[in-house]
């Protein structure tokens, strides 16, 4: 059960949120059915994982202040510029562990993942840069297309652009694995 319930715990907020936008077209009507399952999550999560991902607690809260802006305001730039603001705050959280020689991806991956500092720095140079170019592709595509298609850009656009990503940082993981 508990591995059924993960990916459903994870992606379930996504899923109504998609499915209330289909059955609408409109994002607007889509952000408290989203808001509800959020919070459904985390007790789920609370219920049958006896914790809760830190993950889904930031985002769950970044999805209750930029959805409560979205229906006070009636504006779907709220929820919109919350995926900018995301990969901005990932972005940069990377960048000042950088400054700060510190390659925080360690401190997340370590646990699955050996390799040398050297690796970490150039790894968590790439999924910074990376982060800034899913903020820059969220604004270019909110600000210039339709609702529906940012929608399916959020939906399915960052996801395969993020596993194009994974996929292309194998090699360089593999190359630098740590016996």
């Amino acid at each position: 059960m508990k591995s059924l319930a993960k990916p459903i715990i994870e992606f379930g907020p996504v899923a109504v949120f998609f499915y209330f936008f289909i059955k609408t077209g409109e994002i607007q009507s889509a952000i408290l059915p989203l808001m509800v399952a959020a919070g459904i999550a985390i007790v789920a999560s609370l219920l049958i994982e006896k914790k809760v991902n830190q993950m889904l607690v930031f985002s769950t809260l970044l999805i209750f202040v930029f959805g409560s802006l979205t229906i006070y305001f009636n504006d779907p730039f709220f929820i919109k510029i919350k995926v900018t603001i995301v990969n901005l705050i990932f972005a940069g959280i990377l960048y000042i562990g950088i400054l700060f020689k510190k390659p925080l991806l360690k401190n997340l991956m370590s646990g699955s993942l050996k390799m040398n500092d050297e690796s970490w720095f150039i790894l968590s140079k790439r999924w910074a840069v990376f982060f800034l170019f899913l903020a820059i592709c969220n604004e270019i595509v909110y600000r210039n297309f339709s609702d529906a298609f940012w929608v399916n850009f959020k939906l399915f656009g960052i996801m395969g652009l993020t596993f194009i990503f994974i996929f292309s940082q194998v090699f360089f993981i593999q190359k630098n694995m740590q016996q």
